[in-house]
């Protein structure tokens, strides 16, 4: 099975890829914070910087690192649903599960090795960024030099391996378990399900949300920068629950449209859920996220006009421009990534709307409309992760529940949000029409 793996890697090359990007990117992102734990362990370092080194290692990797692992699993199990059809005709060959699992953990494992090593020189280069930041800061000293060691790499090689190999583990039981014709009909229309896994998992993190804003309210109160301990992950946790939920979401959607797009549109939202439900997920974790903590920052700024900065304060402040933007983009590029393989994977079902009467721009237009209904739910749900953070921290820092925000950073983050979502969509879907309908519909 092992070089069945390899020759569907080889032939599926553009299945492959959005599982590929996100391991890869993950990796040099859980490298780049894990390279400033070693660091941290170096000769001649002093005991300051070592302190703010290992905060930013392991507080801004720890987040970093759960947040690399959903999205990862989020990405190889969109594209191990994507070859459900591939996977029944093997097992009307005469394939047995067993065999199925073995060929799906090693492409995915084949990926992962080969997207953690070629991530070495980025985690490399965005520990040395992170640390020049904190060094031009005077938070660390100037003399201590960046090292990419044993953290790193441990870090890096482990997490992406372990949670490349648990989703294609979960995704195989599932898809392996179906019969043939369970599994032509969900490669004709992949739905997403909730599973109990995902159920409980979203039951913990939200639960997670609501503890944390407990606590900022009540020890964060008069605690001054430190509330940021409890705050500032509230937004993180709910927002990875509310992202469990996607399947249910993403099939209640309401869709705005008329006539043949408006038509079109809806159908896919219920019958496509799945790949709708993994594009659903960064948009909520980059609003919630980016919301969240750009406020919580400027809340801290306010409060903190006029007196001298606290000790550790400049290193908080540091810590969360620096996750923020990131994180931000490392959720940006997923995003982009996952539209542009959920839809590279349509370019049979779009040459046959066109067979069945509709104009490219009505399929152009019916893409649009559920990238807008991602992004207006991406967006009402991350909104509502970002105030978890931004209400307890606000009573807790300045005694007040309805703060004095800055108007431009949410209609920023929307905006960008929108924007990218749409152009991708729009893009995606033009690249796919691209193909010759005969040619299309014969994939």
């Amino acid at each position: 099975m092992f070089a069945l793996a390899l020759s569907s890697l080889r032939h599926r090359t553009a299945v492959f890829v959005a599982a590929f990007l996100a391991l890869f990117f993950g990796a040099a992102l859980v490298m780049s914070f894990g390279s400033l734990t070693d660091t941290a362990l170096g000769a001649g370092v002093d005991a300051a910087s070592e302190e703010t080194l290992v905060i930013m290692g392991s507080v801004v990797g720890g987040w970093s690192l759960l947040l690399v692992v959903f999205a990862v699993t989020s990405t190889v199990t969109l594209g191990v649903r994507q070859r459900t059809k591939e996977i029944a005709l093997l097992k009307s060959a005469g394939a047995v599960p067993g065999q199925l699992t073995r060929m799906i953990l090693a492409e995915v494992l084949v990926l992962a090795l080969v997207g953690a090593a070629l991530a070495v020189p980025l985690g490399t280069a965005g520990g040395n960024l992170v640390l020049g930041l904190l060094q031009d800061s005077g938070q660390v000293e100037a003399g201590i030099a960046h090292s990419f060691g044993a953290v790193a790499l441990g870090q890096g090689f482990g997490i992406t391996l372990l949670s490349a190999a648990g989703a294609a583990l979960i995704t195989a039981r599932r898809v392996t378990r179906m019969r043939v014709t369970e599994s032509m009909g969900e490669a004709a229309a992949p739905r997403a399900r909730m599973t109990g896994w995902r159920v409980g998992a979203g039951l913990l993190f939200l639960a997670g949300a609501a503890s944390l804003a407990v606590l900022t309210v009540t020890l964060g109160k008069g605690a001054g920068f430190e509330a940021q301990q409890y705050a500032g992950t509230a937004d993180i946790l709910f927002a990875l629950g509310l992202a469990c939920f996607a399947p249910v979401i993403v099939r209640r959607l309401p869709l705005p449209g008329f006539g043949t797009a408006g038509a079109l549109a809806r159908e896919t939202l219920r019958a496509r859920s799945a790949p709708l439900a993994a594009a659903l997920t960064p948009v909520v974790l980059f609003i919630g996220m980016g919301v969240g903590t750009l406020y919580m920052q400027d809340l801290d700024g306010e409060a903190s006009a006029g007196l001298l900065p606290e000790e550790g304060q400049r290193t908080i402040e540091t810590l969360n421009y620096v996750v923020t933007g990131m994180v931000s983009l490392f959720l940006c590029i997923m995003l982009i990534n996952t539209l542009v393989a959920s839809t590279a994977a349509r370019t049979r079902e779009f040459a046959q709307y066109r067979l069945a009467g509709a104009t490219p721009g009505q399929v152009q237009r019916m893409a649009v409309l559920e990238g807008l209904a991602v992004t207006v739910a991406g967006v009402v749900l991350g909104t509502l992760a970002s105030l978890v953070t931004i209400l307890p921290f606000s009573y807790a820092r300045t005694g007040t529940w309805t703060p004095d925000l800055d108007p431009f950073i949410y209609p920023a983050t929307v905006a960008l949000t929108a924007a990218v979502v749409l152009a991708t969509s729009l893009l995606a879907t033009r690249r796919a029409l691209a193909v010759p309908v005969v040619s299309a519909v014969a994939v």
